[in-house]
């Protein structure tokens, strides 16, 4: 095919628009060691963290101010998101099934999983 591709005097391009860029093209390894992978120590003496009050929040301290956001529950059993909490036992559940499933559960069982929560619940 090539030989046909040569007498018909066709240039193609090296990349086809349609094709996707293998990693071992874009990056050969025989290419220069030029580009390496930072390590996060050398990132923050890069960025001169010392130079910055220890009261702005920034990647090496974890301080930061209150989330706007209200928080997320889950679900104790799922894990999903909890819209719902069962006013009897006081879990949070997902959706009717997992509320059956609460409703069966030992009280026992139930103090465990809100001890999990820290949610220190005694049920009567």
């Amino acid at each position: 095919m090539e030989a046909e591709v040569i007498e018909a005097e066709i240039l193609l391009p090296p990349v086809l628009s349609f094709k996707k860029v293998q990693m071992s093209e874009k990056y050969p390894k025989g290419q220069s060691r030029s580009r390496l992978w930072k390590h996060l120590k050398q990132i923050l003496q890069a960025e001169n963290y010392q130079a910055y009050s220890p009261e702005e929040p920034n990647y090496v301290n974890i301080e930061s101010p209150p989330s706007s956001y209200p928080p997320k529950r889950f679900c104790d059993i799922t894990g999903f998101e909890a819209p719902y909490v069962d006013p009897k036992t006081k879990m949070r559940y997902a959706n009717a099934e997992v509320f059956k499933r609460i409703r069966y559960l030992p009280a026992d069982t139930i103090q465990k999983y809100l001890a999990l929560r820290n949610a220190a619940v005694v049920l009567k």
